[in-house]
């Protein structure tokens, strides 16, 4: 497998790519937007800090709002590991580790009490950055998905599924893959409850 950059000899050494895309990640755009509103997005609805709790709380705009701002989270973390592997390709470990430290942040906020969200929009913005074409046809599936089952989470854990045959169809490789693959892990284990409530049949639908 190609192996990672010298962590000291980039234009931005590795280890501060990864501490910013996880500060970056930390920014939790749920809690700020609700605040915003005088909401405390933690005391309302399902208590979750993301897109589907902030849509059946405060409507569509403020939900719009959060999903540009998480999916900006990968974007910059992406682009702080890109920077750091000297520019090269974008499907290169490098940025996966940085979008992956941003995951990170998104779900346990440093700025929040380690309370936070889900990661998928977040995730979302990774994929964006490094297989563009890849997060074109995830949006897609999950909007229809979510059309057709009215549950946010349905869609969010097909798109999971789908990101890294999607990803290794539009070329990423080795670590790249494994990187990915840990995000995956990651948004898989912080659905636990989602994936409870859908066995139970309890799980909150979003607004049509």
């Amino acid at each position: 497998m190609p192996g990672f950059p010298d962590p000291y000899t980039d234009r931005m050494p590795v280890w501060l790519a990864l501490v910013g895309a996880y500060v970056v990640g930390s920014v939790d755009f749920a809690v700020v937007v609700a605040r915003s509103r005088g909401v405390d997005i933690h005391s309302v609805g399902s208590g979750n800090p993301g897109t589907s709790n902030v849509l059946r709380t405060l409507g569509r705009g403020p939900a719009v709002m959060v999903l540009a701002g998480d999916m900006l989270k990968g974007v910059i973390a992406a682009t702080f590991g890109w920077i750091a592997a000297g520019g090269d390709p974008a499907n290169q470990p490098v940025a996966y580790a940085a979008g992956l430290a941003a995951v990170l942040g998104h779900a346990y906020p440093v700025f929040h009490r380690f309370r936070g969200g889900k990661g998928v929009a977040t995730a979302g913005g990774v994929v964006l950055f490094t297989v563009p074409w890849a997060a074109l046809i995830l949006a897609a599936q999950w909007a229809t998905v979510a059309k057709v089952f009215k549950v946010a989470s349905i869609a969010s854990l097909v798109s999971v599924a789908l990101a890294l045959p999607l990803a290794y169809a539009f070329g990423a490789r080795d670590w790249s893959l494994v990187l990915l693959g840990a995000i995956v892990v990651l948004i898989v284990w912080r659905h636990r409850p989602n994936i409870q409530r859908m066995i139970s049949g309890s799980e909150e639908r979003v607004p049509t």
